[in-house]
């Protein structure tokens, strides 16, 4: 397939391609900005969120224990992290085994850390990976580690992007 048909070459698209890789840093190697950086980590943000809060209801509501939820609640990070990618790169024309290989490409490392740093929260929190859902004590320490490793995810993102892996890899199909 060839890639360079979605690209027109105006100015919009160069703009877009300019925000996406930002300036030139040391070493030659193009850096992405910060803005860039967060909208990648909130992208990856909301799947992980989608599919962590709906393992975790589901696995509190038929009262398993705290070891098969998370299991139930990170599998479902990593399906609707990856699925928000696939969806995108699937509707610009990839198909199905490509969009998977950009998807896992762009969104594993992301989506590890972004799980790894929440649920070390919840874990360590004391009290909360016994609360129920009416706790409030259960959503602070969710929301609170959504908020962490947002702020954790975003430098690895930044890294990442301007090196031209992690969601670099979906740029150029969005």
């Amino acid at each position: 397939m060839d890639h360079t048909a979605h690209h027109t070459g105006t100015a919009h698209d160069h703009a877009a391609h300019e925000g996406h890789h930002g300036h030139a840093e040391p070493g030659g190697h193009a850096g992405a900005s910060w803005g860039t950086a967060a909208k990648a980590t909130l992208h990856c943000l909301t799947g992980c969120a989608i599919g962590e809060i709906l393992g975790m209801v589901i696995g509190t509501a038929l009262l398993w224990g705290n070891v098969p939820t998370m299991v139930l609640a990170i599998a479902l990070a990593f399906l609707f992290g990856y699925s928000f990618t696939l969806f995108a790169v699937r509707r610009a024309g990839l198909d199905f085994k490509t969009a998977i290989k950009v998807a896992l490409a762009a969104d594993t490392v992301s989506i590890a850390v972004m799980e790894l740093v929440d649920n070390a929260i919840i874990a360590l929190t004391p009290g909360a990976m016994d609360a129920h859902l009416s706790d409030g004590l259960f959503w602070s320490a969710l929301l609170g580690g959504f908020a962490v490793a947002f702020l954790i995810t975003t430098p690895v993102n930044k890294w990442m992007i301007g090196r031209g892996k992690g969601h670099a890899v979906a740029h150029g199909y969005h």
